[in-house]
């Protein structure tokens, strides 16, 4: 089931609410997304904006997916076969997971290097993509599942552990950036 425009609007303004409470706790490490027209414009440079496409290159859908990227970050099926809406979740995931050098040659072309939680002012990225760290192994049971309004922070204070530690267990470069989503590892 797709939103249309007003419910997606409804949710952005849920999310910004969200990223506004955050922000006024001054804690690290809250939740936040690209606006749809970047990942609109990624995909027309990546799959000439065709969201369902399947050229069998090994890559699917809007912002060509593979397989195993597709899954690994909450994906089912072919992401050619999936709504636009649920490519950019899973996009999301990925974004806060690996960076914009997940979508190398055209990340780079148009010039994307990440956002704020502001997602209309442009942020310097705080890692070059070549560094960006690899996908952490699946966490043990004990795993974290990443909620709208969580926190590094916060998820650490709960479980008894400190934000450089979950960091470090999860590749996160930047302990300002995680995903709702998100898998972690409290170890």
């Amino acid at each position: 089931m797709t939103k249309g425009p007003k419910g997606r609007s409804l949710l952005r303004m849920a999310a910004a609410g969200v990223v506004a409470v955050g922000a006024t706790a001054a804690i690290a490490g809250t939740a936040n997304a690209a606006p749809d027209s970047v990942w609109d414009q990624l995909a027309q440079c990546e799959s000439g904006g065709n969201w369902s496409i399947n050229t069998g290159n090994g890559y699917h859908g809007g912002l060509q997916f593979s397989p195993s990227t597709w899954a690994a970050f909450g994906g089912s099926g072919s992401a050619a076969n999936v709504s636009r809406a649920e490519q950019i979740a899973v996009a999301e995931r990925v974004l806060a997971a690996q960076g914009w050098g997940a979508w190398p040659s055209c990340s780079k072309k148009l010039g994307i290097t990440g956002y704020s939680a502001d997602t209309s002012k442009r942020v310097k990225a705080s890692a070059p993509a070549a560094s960006a760290p690899k996908k952490a192994a699946a966490p043990a049971a004990g795993g974290y599942t990443v909620k709208a309004g969580d926190t590094l922070s916060r998820i650490a204070a709960a479980h008894g552990t400190s934000v450089a530690k979950l960091a470090a267990a999860n590749g996160i470069g930047n302990v300002n950036v995680i995903s709702v989503g998100q898998v972690l590892n409290l170890g």
